[in-house]
């Protein structure tokens, strides 16, 4: 598997996009299409980390991939290697001439270069598809101006694939990503309360950094330790207003006709459907009673699902 590396680690001279490639769907495939074809060189993708908006103004990027989680993705659209360039102050300061310069031309070797027709970079995001028109045009490099994808709903972007999650479209999400969405987590030790009801649940430790889809309960294909083995799950994402309304959200997830015990290890969770959204019942009884419903919704789900 290609892993992630430095710019000063690049294998060169380089076929090269950049960008955040959040989600890789189908507009950013197009991109790697273009820096595959060029055989004569490394095909590369390189991304800044943190995000740009991190370091400028705090905010909060949630990613549809990590970057490890891109790794195997990347690797099957051909692409050889994933620079991470590491973004902060003095680089958000560079010129979008001295980045091409600087980064582009003298660090990644690149001999061609794909970008997005609305790629914008530099210093105040002043440098765009002309900058580097007329800083290679007397140069040996290829450019290659990506034209925006749209379909039906409009811009194929990784905000609207956000919005999508946010709003528990799964089945509208996977077509734009074209591929299913995902997240895993650590299994961590949790109050034991599922288990005591008859639905042992596993608690899952997720990295900070990745987007989840709106809170609510889904029919779900888990998978454990990268196996390709899948198991009929329901999962759980949000707080416990019945059992307690003050715990903070958390991602639950219980197999169904399953018992193993999953301390300590890695789960892939795949949400298919959102079965319901939360609700506070009266009594453990009632709560106990909608989980086995939750349960046969959830496999109906997953058996039409599987077909």
């Amino acid at each position: 598997m290609i892993s992630l590396i430095s710019p000063s680690e690049v294998k060169q001279p380089t076929s090269i996009a950049i960008g955040s490639f959040d989600g890789l769907h189908a507009g950013h495939r197009k991109l790697i299409e273009s820096v595959v074809k060029e055989n004569d060189y490394t095909p590369t993708i390189a991304s800044f980390w943190p995000h740009p908006r991190e370091v400028l103004y705090k905010e909060t990027r949630l990613r549809l991939d990590l970057p490890e989680e891109k790794l195997p993705i990347l690797e099957d659209l051909g692409i050889e290697q994933l620079v991470l360039i590491p973004f902060d102050k003095n680089l958000s300061k560079l010129s979008a001439e001295k980045f091409i310069k600087n980064i582009l031309i003298n660090q990644l070797q690149a001999k061609s270069i794909s970008v997005g027709a609305n790629f914008r970079f530099g210093f105040k995001r002043s440098g765009d598809i002309n900058t580097i028109k007329l800083a290679t045009k007397d140069l040996d490099i290829k450019l290659k101006i990506i034209s925006i994808l749209e379909d039906k709903g409009g811009r194929i972007s990784s905000s609207r694939i956000r919005d999508l999650l946010q709003k528990s479209d799964l089945k509208n999400a996977f077509k734009i990503l074209n591929r299913p969405y995902s997240f895993k987590g650590k299994v961590v030790k949790g109050k034991g309360i599922g288990k005591s009801l008859g639905f042992p649940t596993a608690n899952l430790e997720i990295d900070g950094r990745k987007f989840l889809p709106g809170e609510g309960v889904y029919a779900a294909w888990s998978t454990i330790n990268n196996s390709s083995n899948k198991i009929a799950s329901v999962m759980n994402l949000g707080s416990q207003p019945t059992i307690d309304p003050l715990l903070p959200s958390a991602v639950e997830v219980h197999l169904i006709n399953k018992d193993i015990n999953l301390y300590g290890l890695n789960l892939s969770v795949e949400p298919i459907e959102k079965l319901r959204s939360q609700i506070k019942f009266q009594n453990i009884d009632e709560l106990s009673n909608q989980i086995t419903k939750d349960r046969e919704n959830a496999l109906k789900i997953l058996c039409k699902h599987n077909k």
